[in-house]
Formats: C-alpha cells, sequence, structure tokens
C-alpha cells in the first residue's frame, strides 16, 4: 500500500478501511484502499467531486458514479473492467462467467480485476470464484487473497445486499 502521508489527494473514511484519492485537475487518476485513517479533505475541486461521490455510495450503493477517470489499463484491462462495470449492484458474477463473456480465461480475468485503479467505480469486488474453497468463494481482491483487502470485499458485497 502508498503512503498517505503526501501522496493522495484526499482520504475517504468507510467502515473499516479508508480510500486514497489520487488525482490531477481533470482526471482520476486511482482509488486505493488503505488501513483505517483519518479524513483528508481534498486538495482541488476533483478531489472534493470524488469524495462527494464516493461518500454517495457508501450511504446507497445504487449511487451511479459520473467521475472521469484516467485512461488506463491495456486493452484487455479495459475490455473486462467494461464488463464487469455492467454487473449490477447486489449480483455477483465467477471469473469464469467474465472470462466466458469476453473469451478469455479466468486467471486473466482475476488479474485484470486485481490491476483496476478505481475500485468501486469499477466494482471488481463484485466479480468471486466459483469454488467455494478459494477464500470462502471471494477469490481474490486487490492481489490479495487474506487480510485487509478480503475484509474490504466481504463487506463491499453485504453493503450492496443489504441496499
Amino acid at each position: 500500500m502508498k503512503s498517505a502521508a503526501k501522496y493522495f489527494n484526499a482520504i475517504v473514511p468507510a467502515p473499516g478501511f479508508t480510500l486514497g484519492i489520487h488525482c490531477t485537475d481533470d482526471w482520476v487518476e486511482e482509488i486505493v484502499f488503505l488501513p483505517p485513517q483519518y479524513e483528508r479533505m481534498p486538495d482541488n475541486p476533483l478531489a472534493m467531486e470524488t469524495m462527494r461521490q464516493l461518500r454517495a455510495w457508501l450511504k446507497n450503493p445504487y449511487f451511479e458514479f459520473g467521475l472521469p477517470l484516467k485512461p488506463s489499463g491495456t486493452p484487455f484491462q479495459r475490455k473486462v473492467w467494461d464488463e464487469i462495470s455492467a454487473i449490477p449492484c447486489g449480483h455477483t458474477l465467477s471469473y469464469g462467467d467474465v472470462a466466458s463473456l469476453i473469451k478469455s480465461a479466468p486467471r486473466a480475468v482475476g488479474g485484470a480485476c486485481g490491476a483496476n485503479p478505481f475500485p468501486i467505480v469499477v466494482p471488481c469486488h463484485r466479480v468471486v470464484s466459483k469454488s467455494q474453497s478459494f477464500n470462502a468463494g471471494l477469490g481474490g481482491f486487490a492481489h490479495s487473497r487474506d487480510g485487509l483487502h478480503l475484509d474490504i470485499k466481504r463487506w463491499l458485497l453485504a453493503h450492496e445486499r443489504k441496499a
């Protein structure tokens, strides 16, 4: 995880974690899951808007984002991110399901999900494992197989289920 000391334009508290926002005046460059820490008020207008939208989603997971995301990733990653952005709130698909939709392999889909620079906005947490033996069906999350990231994934999925 990156240090929040100088890197993030804003930090948004969430239940059990925080979200670090890195942006310019024109683009959101990334959103990063961080351990719990104090809120950092935005230092530019886009960071303020990103914070507002993340807070709105934390209150209502059906909130629809409208942020200028910096074009990033490989063509394959963007294809995966487009597909997972179409998964409705409160629903999940397996890595294999997404792979079938884009004619790829589940492991490659998992790699693209782990490289997602805009978690929550591009809801990679909605992609899970078919196998209950792999982290109780969660799969990985943000290139992690345990710890804080899987706790965050559990919370995100539960947040969307109860809405």
